[in-house]
């Protein structure tokens, strides 16, 4: 039996990894490349045979770095269960449509902008929704802590990762020729102090730890510190007469940040002006946490159980349709505007951003990590001026970065959860997967003094590890 890893090997978007047990495979995750264009392009389209070959699919969490290429993998003539939890089945239903609708969008946009300009280029969406509602078919849902076999000698048990809602750490008990063994996947971790879900949980008896490193080379602030300073910069754009752009994921992340701005509105530290979420499916997102209660953190659970909305602060307004996306993007009036998505590598932020990166008066804030080769990596590394939908815009609005509200554990809790996860079990390995290189690095530098004896490697795309 051994692993080979394809995706998040080498960089943090793509996530696929493969499991070989009993000459059955079984796949972790199947997520959208995101960065370079072209090489994304490339990556998502040529998914290797040995993926649409195998038996399951076992889904960590519906981040579409993490779940967007599954309608690939169907398109492509995998038949296997997807597994996953019922809030990640329930994302998915609509995240991978609208994943699938944004790609035909954005290819009908550009390449009606080649036609005009003479060019012979033309581009073709990576898969339509009805390769995504066959995706969504196959998903098999699976609660928490309920063990189940899944391929021959093969047991799935999900537990809570507290990254996102529905976000599982993958338990596998695997076996082969008598010798037996627990793989423990983080897919994306969470943070204890996030206000929204439960922490995530310690899983006793690993041997084998796959663990995220996104944030591996540096800690996040309070988030007490992240509403003081998201309300410094409300207030002074808003003064001057500006907008707010927050480019967010629709899941999670756009969830924390009407979260936080309810918490600033109560303490009375930002004006009160319009709250747009421009996302249709942040909106249909929203309604999804108030089906699943049962993950939520006591006190949200509490306020959505009692009809409080946790999510709702005063001002809010849902933009559905194209037109109404339109009008607002050609107002000039102050307001705050969520949409996605999170990386500007799509959706409606890309108009917004097109409209307004040229006006001194208007903010731009990141609350997410930012991939490299993305709209977003390039704004927040300062860039004067970037390209949107090929055009080349000049950046006159400031450019602030919040790092603080990210949902991914930071160095911090990395190490805090490795050295748990060594103590309940007989950790003898460690994997390091979705970071590049420089935060696995630092990962891998602070990991050796705290678990001796165990081997850190860091994983690189096509590397083979013999179990």
């Amino acid at each position: 039996m051994y692993l080979e890893f394809y995706g998040a090997a080498d960089e943090v978007t793509g996530s696929l990894h493969r499991l070989s047990v009993n000459k059955h495979d079984v796949l972790l995750d199947c997520g959208l490349f995101q960065g370079r264009r072209a090489e994304a392009n490339r990556l998502n389209r040529q998914t290797p045979d040995w993926a649409v070959a195998a038996d399951a699919l076992v889904l960590s969490h519906a981040h579409l770095d993490h779940s967007g290429n599954i309608p690939t993998l169907v398109k492509r003539g995998f038949t296997g269960n997807v597994y996953a939890t019922a809030p990640t089945r329930d994302l998915c239903s609509v995240m991978l449509r609208d994943a699938a609708m944004i790609q035909e969008q954005d290819a009908r946009y550009l390449n009606k902008r080649f036609e005009r300009e003479g060019s012979r280029e033309r581009i073709a969406p990576l898969y339509d929704v009805d390769d995504a509602q066959r995706a969504i078919q196959q998903i098999f849902t699976l609660p928490l802590h309920r063990p189940l076999p899944i391929a021959p000698g093969v047991n799935l048990t999900f537990h809570n990762s507290g990254h996102v809602l529905g976000s599982a750490l993958v338990q596998l008990d695997v076996e082969e020729r008598g010798r037996r063994l627990r793989l423990l996947y983080t897919g994306d971790l969470g943070r204890h102090e996030l206000p929204l879900l439960e922490a995530p949980e310690l899983v006793s008896g690993v041997d084998l730890l796959i663990m995220e490193s996104t944030y591996g080379d540096r800690t996040h602030p309070p988030i007490s510190d992240l509403d003081d300073r998201l309300g410094e910069i409300v207030q002074e754009t808003i003064g001057r007469g500006g907008r707010v752009f927050i480019p967010t994921f629709a899941l999670e992340r756009a969830q924390e940040v009407l979260f936080a701005l309810e918490r600033l509105h109560d303490r009375a530290a930002i004006p009160r002006v319009p709250i747009y979420i421009d996302s249709p499916l942040a909106i249909a997102i929203t309604e999804i946490y108030k089906l699943h209660p049962e993950v939520l953190s006591a006190e949200v659970r509490r306020r959505v159980l009692g009809r409080d909305c946790p999510f709702s602060p005063p001002g809010l307004r849902y933009v559905s349709d194209i037109e109404s996306s339109k009008a607002l993007q050609a107002s000039g009036e102050p307001c705050i505007v969520i949409a996605g998505s999170g990386m500007c590598e799509g959706g409606r932020i890309l108009h917004h951003l097109s409209q307004g990166l040229g006006d001194a008066r208007n903010s731009v804030i990141s609350v997410g990590y930012m991939a490299q080769h993305t709209l977003g990596r390039r704004l927040v590394e300062g860039r004067r001026s970037v390209r949107v939908f090929g055009v080349e815009r000049e950046v006159r609005a400031q450019v602030h970065v919040l790092e603080g509200l990210s949902a991914h554990a930071d160095s911090d809790d990395l190490v805090k959860f490795a050295r748990a996860t060594a103590r309940a079990g007989d950790v003898r390995r460690v994997i390091l997967v979705h970071g590049e290189n420089g935060a696995r690095r630092a990962l891998a530098e602070r990991l050796a003094p705290e678990l001796t004896g165990v081997e850190v490697l860091s994983a690189a795309r096509g590397m083979r590890v013999d179990l």
